[in-house]
């Protein structure tokens, strides 16, 4: 059984991005679903993958990162990127997928790391 994780890097200071908010949602058909809220620690990471167990299906989902509040926080103001939002898809519940963010005032970046 795989898992779900992610992590954020501010790619302008070149540190982990502590303390950001973020949400998980699972999108069905016609509706979006939040299932799973966290925080980042000290690295940037969550102490939890966001999904993990009978919890992990395939399917598409949604990571939000409120990225707003982290750069008010360190007095640097973000007209341009108040949140990030990225949709992906799982296609195999076997394999760890994990989805970090790249992230500065005015632009972002993701992969599907491991």
């Amino acid at each position: 059984m795989g898992k779900l994780t992610t992590h954020i890097l501010d790619t302008s200071s070149g540190t982990p991005a502590q303390e950001v908010e973020i949400k998980l949602y699972k999108k069905n058909d016609s509706s979006i679903e939040l299932i799973e809220s966290a925080q980042t620690n000290g690295d940037g990471r969550c102490n939890q993958p966001l999904l993990s167990g009978d919890a992990f299906a395939e399917g598409c989902y949604e990571i939000e990162f409120l990225v707003d509040e982290y750069y008010s926080k360190k007095g640097i103001d973000c007209p341009f990127l108040k949140d990030v939002v990225i949709r992906f898809y799982i296609s195999n519940s076997d394999e760890n997928y994990h989805v970090p963010l790249l992230i500065s005032p005015y632009g972002y970046t993701t992969y599907r790391g491991s």
